[in-house]
């Protein structure tokens, strides 16, 4: 544990043998409880820092480009630091993790030896807006952030400053938020609306990301991939609180209009950013693309169902409403959504060919500072 009670935890994930047919070379979280599909990025990556393997033909020379990955965010990159808090807000029971070696869905133990390699801070059910996690009562983006810099001062004792400092440098950080602060604040429970139109709530939350990732920096971090929102307009949840009749159910355009224009938005921040940010690499993932593809030509993934998930009605069951109890789908390879909010792991896979191909130029090519 690395504080106590309200332990970022490291990353701790789990490779299955197989997806669909496919050899599996990454370790999927599709899981543990708020959407965060920039996990996908940290599943590619985490294997070439573990072994310097390469899925883009890299030499061992890969291994070195990340010496850590330090994620922030919320559910899906939230490794078990809900555990430690009073908070529905959890993944840590079956059916979650029910294809984990173990049944193991969540694993927040740390240990002073894992703190080179990376640590997860994420909590599921946080945002950028602090009012998100008023509602959820889990762990705010801002203090994820004072928990980093604790986890510096502690990483400073274990290696030394300097080594400290080094490691930062190298180290992939991961900012994985977005989608509950839309859920929470603006479509489910409108109370951001009394203040905001939808375009001043996006500049307002991008807003905030510009200062995190400024202070990121200051902090010694260089390398920084940020995740887009995913059609939120599909996710199960939100289709049911739209239409009262299951069958009518389809997705809500206008919440992927806002998921759209949000992601444009960031993608035109994020270089604006890195041009006042000496040495800094800073990756849009853009999620919206392979998720609503799926969701549009789920034959050509071998999805049978999008409208619903896995586990129980496939409707409304997420988090706690998704129990030992909950009956689930026999095969979830053939939904594309696990529960009412998370897609399963097989999305995760196609997403990730995404990613590749469209993400991880941006990380590891480039001048000599590239490498750690």
């Amino acid at each position: 544990m690395l504080f106590q009670y309200e332990s970022p935890a490291n990353i701790f994930l789990y490779i299955p043998e197989r997806i669909k047919g496919h050899p599996s070379r990454l370790v999927l979280l599709s899981e543990i409880y708020v959407m965060a599909p920039v996990v996908l990025l940290i599943l590619v990556i985490l294997l070439l820092v573990n072994t310097g393997s390469s899925i883009l033909n890299a030499t061992s020379k890969a291994a070195k480009l990340f010496p850590a990955i330090l994620i922030l965010g919320d559910s899906t990159v939230d490794t078990g630091n809900n555990n430690y808090i009073a908070t529905l807000f959890k993944g840590n029971h079956l059916p979650y993790g029910r294809d984990f070696p173990g049944q193991v869905p969540t694993d927040p133990d740390l240990e002073d030896g894992q703190l080179c390699t990376g640590v997860s801070f994420a909590s599921g059910g946080s945002g950028f807006d602090d009012l998100t996690t008023a509602v959820s009562g889990v762990i705010p983006m801002s203090k994820q952030l004072e928990y980093l810099k604790k986890y510096i001062q502690r990483l400073s004792k274990v290696v030394g400053e300097e080594e400290a400092k080094k490691i930062l440098r190298g180290a992939l950080v991961i900012i994985s938020a977005g989608t509950n602060d839309f859920i929470f604040n603006f479509y489910d429970i409108p109370t951001r609306r009394i203040q905001f139109n939808i375009s001043e709530y996006q500049d307002f939350l991008l807003g905030r990301l510009r200062e995190f990732i400024l202070e990121l920096y200051d902090l010694g971090c260089r390398k920084i991939a940020v995740a887009g929102l995913p059609p939120v307009g599909c996710l199960p949840i939100q289709t049911t609180a739209k239409f009262k009749n299951p069958e009518d159910r389809k997705c809500i355009e206008d919440e992927n209009l806002d998921a759209r224009t949000y992601n444009h938005k960031l993608a035109n921040l994020l270089p604006q950013i890195k041009s006042v940010l000496p040495k800094s690499k800073i990756a849009y993932a853009d999620v919206y693309k392979p998720m609503i593809d799926m969701t549009n030509h789920p034959q050509k993934y071998g999805f049978l169902e999008t409208k619903k998930g896995c586990c129980g009605t496939g409707y409304v069951e997420a988090g706690p409403l998704c129990n030992e109890l909950t009956p689930t789908c026999p095969n979830s390879s053939q939904h594309l959504f696990w529960d009412s909010i998370h897609p399963c792991e097989s999305a995760y896979y196609y997403i990730s060919l995404f990613i590749e191909e469209q993400v991880l130029p941006q990380l590891f090519f480039g001048d000599s500072t590239n490498v750690y």
